[in-house]
This record gives C-alpha cells, structure tokens and sequence, in this order.
C-alpha cells in the first residue's frame, strides 16, 4: 500500500505508517478530505474535529520518528457517535436540544484512544438517545445507506458510524448496542461489528439509554480490526461498576487458530423465522464455509431466544430505563423531540415498577440457562438482521410501518443483549438486488475471543468485506 486509501484496513495502514509509505498526518488529512468530499450526501457525520485530528496526527508522527510506537492504533483514524463524551464538544445523543450539553473531559473509551495514539476525526450521527434499530433520525438527518443510490435504512442506532466506515470515511468507529445498535448498521452497510458482554468496555462517558443492557463496541472494515480496537479500549474502569466482572482474554493472538474441530451451531428457534429469502440462503451457505474450515456445523434449537424475545414485550425494560433517563425534556419538550423516539419512549411511563422487576429477575435466570444451553456449541450462527435494507420513505411513512420494519430489524440482536451474549457481525454476500447481508456469530458471555476468531476464519476465506460500494452518485 502507498498513499491514501480509504478502504484499507486498520492492519493496512498501521503498516504502511510503519514503512513510511504515508505519514499519519497526511493520513488524517486523506480522511478529512474525504469526508468533506461525501459527508454532504451521505449525513454519517454530526460533527467534525478536523483540529483535533491533525493535532493527534502531527504528536502520532512525532512520536513514530522518535521511535516511540504506541501499537496498532498509534496514528489511526477513528470516529465516534454522538454519544461519547470528548471535551469541548457537545454530546447531543442525536438531540438538538442537548447542543448546548458541551463535555468536560473525554469519556473512558476516548481516553484509551488517546493511549494508544489514535486520532479522531470527529462525532457520527445517532438515532436519537440511541433509541431504535432502523437508524431514522427526523431531526439530525437519517444517514443514507452507501450501497443504494435512493435512501434506505442505514441501521441503527449507530447509523453514522456504520456508514462512515462503509463509505470510506473512517477506518473504525465507535458504536453503542443495547437491542443490536452496533450489529444491525453494520449488517445492513456491510461492514463488522463486535457486541461485546456488558462489563468488558466502560460505558463511563457514554450517554445512555439503558444501565441494564448498553454496551459499546467498534465497527470496522474486518473482523482483525475489531479485535485490535476491541483490545485497545476492553478492561475496568472504577466509574463503570460493570466492568467488575472484567474477563480479559487476549483476542488478537488467537485469531489466527482457525476453527477446525470447532462445534458451530445454526440457532434455529426464531432467528430464521420469517427471514427474506435471501438473507436465508446467504446465511445458511457459510455453514459449507465453515465445514470445509474443518467446524463441525449442525442446528440447535437454543430455546432460550424465543423465551428471550417472550420476555421482551414491546421493549418494556429499556422503555423504562430511558424514560427515567430522559423524564425531564420528555416531560416538558415532548413535541420538540423526534417524533417516533418521543412517542415510543413516554410508553416507559405506564410500565409499573412491579413488572419491570418481575421482567429483571425471568432474565436473570433465563441468561444461566441459555449458558447452560451452550456448553455444547462454540458458537451460534444467524441472520443479524431477518431483512436487508429497506426504503427510508417506505419505513418513515408512519407509526405503524416504521414499527414493523425497527422490529424486523432488532429481533434478532435484541435476544443477544436480554441474554448478554456477545456477537460479531460478517458480511456473507448481498442480495439479488445488491444489499449486504450480515452472518451473525452469538458466543457466551465474555467469550469475545472466540466470536471474533470464528469471524475472522470465515474472512480468511471469503471476501464479502472487501466489497465496497459504487459512489458515483454523490
């Protein structure tokens, strides 16, 4: 690799910055220009920090030619949703109101960032408060899905950070997942993404929407990628009490292990059900991948997602954990908030504290059965979203059609955040008519190490994470 190119990986470009072949500056300035180039139709960015950025980038370079090496991300672009704190920006959480709520000091994740000598290049858009899994946001602008021409649904509630790396903009983003934020953009634009157990990152710093079920993670071009990010902002942190139950695991030396004897299971209850019929065939395939890898590959029916999803109704528990976290501005500037956030989110009011408990204490027991279920398999396989991405128009036309299409979307990731499972997102192939599709990976609680080893054999093999989409329409 020599020069600027915006669609190398992580593993790229730290190379190539070792070698010489570019300097991070004119890395971080290739990014800039790039996204000053397509941010205006495709809407992934907030905001940009080009200051930031080349200041990050000119103390990279001067700490590379001193000899001084920092690791894999040192001098790496990245960009981060608006939900992460990072001093001297407002953290609006896709909310107009909340300009003016400008951070004090980087958030934990940021602050490892900075660690490990990365650069960031500015805040992505979000569905408002995180809160919904198509990625419409009526107020900040909906990003638009790089891989159709006309708007469709980019994900959510990661939308930009999704877009920003499928397009180029960004090597790695920052996402947050508490129904399937980080897994469903990421499916849906073609690109990785990790879920990782809550208690392995820090939510310090990050707006939230739910304490019982946020947890961040990256999204990236390949599997590889996640794993180095993953690596770089894991660990306790004593302003996220979560992060107590820190499990480290190094996941980027076991990456390259294969998945030969490996038990890889398609997870049947649910997932597939009523799943586009190409999504199916696409996602059915890779069992073929991974048996020539030398898996065992069979089907379980892993009772627990459908008891998952029965204990699940209407979002009752994250509906109520966000209407205690936003009472305020829905209380006094409901009709200044995004309308389809508004209206879903006030529901939390009418949920009595008896049944939000009663709901907290089935998942408990639910999630030790479902890791019982699974000391049999390695690792679970499924669609990450039942449909492929679908028109902006068609799913914002109103109330009742958008929930059917945010529902189609989050019923498969949402199962993994009620169980705290974690997962990686791989894309598998696109539709006939040309929209990624995503294999989903579910692995036990604080297994990261062997979802993103599973990801990365089948990308050992398969290059549907080296597509990237035709942009000569912006």
């Amino acid at each position: 690799m020599s020069g600027f190119a915006p669609y190398a990986s992580i593993v790229e470009l730290a190379r190539a910055l070792r070698k010489g072949s570019i300097t991070p500056t004119a890395l971080a300035e290739g990014y800039l220009e790039r996204i000053e180039k397509l941010n205006g139709r495709l809407g992934a960015f907030k905001r940009v920090t080009p200051e930031r950025a080349m200041a990050q980038a000119r103390a990279a370079e001067a700490e590379m030619s001193a000899g001084i090496d920092r690791g894999p991300l040192h001098g790496i672009p990245y960009a981060a949703k608006d939900l992460y704190d990072v001093a001297g920006e407002p953290t609006t959480a896709g909310c107009p109101l909340l300009e003016s709520n400008i951070a004090a000091r980087d958030g934990a994740v940021i602050r490892k960032l900075n660690d490990a000598g990365a650069v960031l290049l500015g805040k992505t858009v979000t569905v408002q408060f995180a809160y919904g899994g198509a990625g419409i946001n009526n107020q900040h602008g909906t990003p638009h899905n790089p891989w159709h021409k006309e708007p469709h649904l980019p994900g959510g509630s990661s939308s930009g950070s999704a877009v920003a790396v499928a397009s180029g903009m960004a090597p790695m983003a920052l996402g947050s997942d508490t129904g399937g934020s980080v897994r469903i953009p990421a499916a849906l634009c073609g690109i990785s993404g990790l879920k990782t157990t809550v208690g392995q990152i820090s939510r310090a710093g990050v707006f939230p929407l739910s304490w019982s079920l946020d947890s961040v993670g990256p999204l990236t071009r390949t599997v590889e990628d996640s794993a180095l990010s993953y690596r770089a902002i894991a660990g306790p942190d004593p302003d996220d009490g979560s992060t107590r139950d820190y499990r480290h695991a190094d996941v980027v030396t076991g990456l390259g292990r294969g998945v030969a004897g490996m038990r890889l299971a398609f997870a049947e209850s649910v997932f597939f059900d009523d799943a586009d019929e190409d999504v199916v065939a696409l996602v059915r395939g890779t069992g073929d991948v991974f048996r020539k890898l030398g898996a065992q590959v069979s089907s379980v029916e892993f009772p627990q997602a459908r008891q998952a999803v029965e204990l699940n109704p209407r979002g009752l528990v994250i509906a109520a954990e966000a209407y205690t976290l936003n009472r305020n501005l829905l209380d006094t500037r409901f009709d200044e908030l995004d309308p389809i956030v508004a209206h879903r989110m006030i529901k939390g009011a009418e949920i009595p504290a008896h049944e939000y408990l009663r709901i907290e204490l089935a998942w408990r027991a639910l999630r030790a059965s479902a890791m019982r279920e699974l000391s049999d398999v390695d690792a679970l396989l499924c669609p990450t979203v039942m449909i492929p991405a679908t028109p902006v128009a068609e799913a914002a036309k109103d109330m009742e059609r958008y929930s059917k299409r945010n529902l189609q979307c989050l019923r498969n990731t949402a199962i993994g955040n009620i169980l705290n499972l974690c997962a990686v997102t791989v894309p598998c192939g696109f539709t006939k008519s040309g929209l990624p599709v995503g294999l989903m990976i579910y692995g036990k609680s604080f297994d990261e190490a062997t979802v993103l080893r599973v990801g990365h054999a089948f990308q050992t093999v398969t290059d549907w994470h080296l597509r990237t989409p035709v942009l000569d329409w912006v």
